[in-house]
């Protein structure tokens, strides 16, 4: 299929980034799934060398490039290196964290924090996630009480991504007890906040690397300046944030499923059974042709989205369709991937193996394929 999606500038920014890859990541991010941690100093290395927080303006130390198209190339090259636990928390940032630090502090904010994020220093998470309240932000428990110049918060979160790493945590609490959509508030929790306490690191079937962590607040005082944008505004603001963290899904989605279909292409091309290539057997071209038209299709639709959240037309309802399709079709596709490499495809030296753990969770974070199918039955019979 040929993609007209990029420009010379953004192959020629492909090039930096499959270096920066090869030298920083290439040779550690086995080791790092091994230990379960990464070593944080490879993002500061990538933030300078330009692998994330380009959107940054250059009065904060960033680039101010705004196109999504960079970030694409980023998912890309990642996926065919199969670091995916470094993928992730780059991610996490520049579809996540960076958005609500661009679009909801006041200039004295981003002078305390972007500068550090630019220069990948600073770590972020965000914290909506609790034990009681997944996709479900109405359910979130955690509170807020104003104490003088202070917040203080208790509850607790889980599933947070890079929660133990984090300098930075977005935290949305309860401020209202009204039990409508202005009960929310988003705080920035800082490292050394008292009372801000991390849990244990949570052990998952993929995606090692990444560090996912439980969270504590037990009078945790933070600033009155600390609070993110407007009191009661949460909900609205964790909403409207969802079609770029869903879009970044998609970006990774269809990244590592390309990626690891050719990987697989190449397998079945070097790979003998009954004295030939098993991509002699008609069974097996079928299941590839079968792939390749798939991925080719769901191409187009991610880089139609991508253009489209360039020019501001990304709407929610398209970005849940994109969310759950992409990584349904990742779940899909990486299966069958794992079925032609028989035995070898169960062993984790293999990178199918490896991805197809990693996988698993697309379909829940960033709003599960029911929820993204909820989106978009409203709108159908609205």
């Amino acid at each position: 299929m040929i993609r007209s999606l990029y420009e010379p500038d953004h192959e020629a920014y492909r090039e930096t980034v499959r270096e920066f890859l090869a030298r920083e990541v290439v040779p550690h991010h086995q080791e790092w799934d091994e230990a379960r941690w990464i070593d944080r100093e490879v993002f500061a290395r990538a933030a300078k060398a330009g692998i994330y927080g380009l959107q940054i303006g250059d009065q904060y130390g960033g680039s101010g490039e705004s196109d999504y198209r960079y970030r694409m190339v980023v998912c890309e090259e990642v996926a065919k290196i199969n670091a995916l636990s470094f993928g992730l928390t780059v991610a996490l940032q520049d579809d996540l964290v960076l958005h609500y630090l661009l679009d909801l502090t006041n200039e004295e904010q981003r002078q305390r924090w972007l500068p550090g994020f630019a220069s990948g220093e600073l770590i972020g998470a965000l914290a909506m996630t609790e034990p009681g309240a997944g996709s479900d932000l109405r359910g979130i428990r955690t509170t807020a009480r104003r104490d003088g110049d202070h917040w203080i918060l208790n509850g607790q979160k889980t599933f947070i991504s890079s929660g133990i790493m984090a300098d930075l945590v977005i935290v949305a609490a309860r401020t209202g007890t009204s039990g409508g959509s202005r009960d929310l508030s988003l705080f920035v929790v800082e490292r050394d906040t008292p009372g801000f306490e991390r849990g244990r690191k949570l052990d998952k079937i993929g995606l090692p690397g990444q560090d996912t962590a439980e969270l504590y607040f037990r009078d945790a005082q933070v600033p009155a300046a600390n609070l993110m944008g407007e009191e009661g505004l949460g909900l609205q603001y964790l909403m409207s944030h969802l079609p770029r963290e869903r879009l970044g899904v998609v970006a990774n989605a269809i990244a590592t499923t390309r990626a690891i279909f050719d990987m697989t292409v190449d397998y079945c091309n070097q790979r003998h059974a009954f004295g030939a290539p098993l991509s002699d057997k008609q069974h097996v071209r079928f299941e590839l042709a079968e792939m390749a038209t798939e991925i080719d299709i769901a191409q187009c639709y991610a880089d139609q989205s991508v253009l489209a959240y360039n020019a501001g037309k990304l709407t929610p309802v398209d970005a849940a369709k994109g969310k759950w399709y992409l990584s349904e079709l990742q779940k899909r596709v990486l299966d069958r991937c794992l079925q032609l490499h028989g035995g070898y495809g169960y062993m984790t030296e293999y990178p199918v193996a490896r991805a197809y753990l990693d996988t698993r969770v697309q379909t829940i974070y960033g709003g599960t394929t029911e929820i993204m199918k909820e989106i978009i039955g409203r709108d159908v019979v609205a």
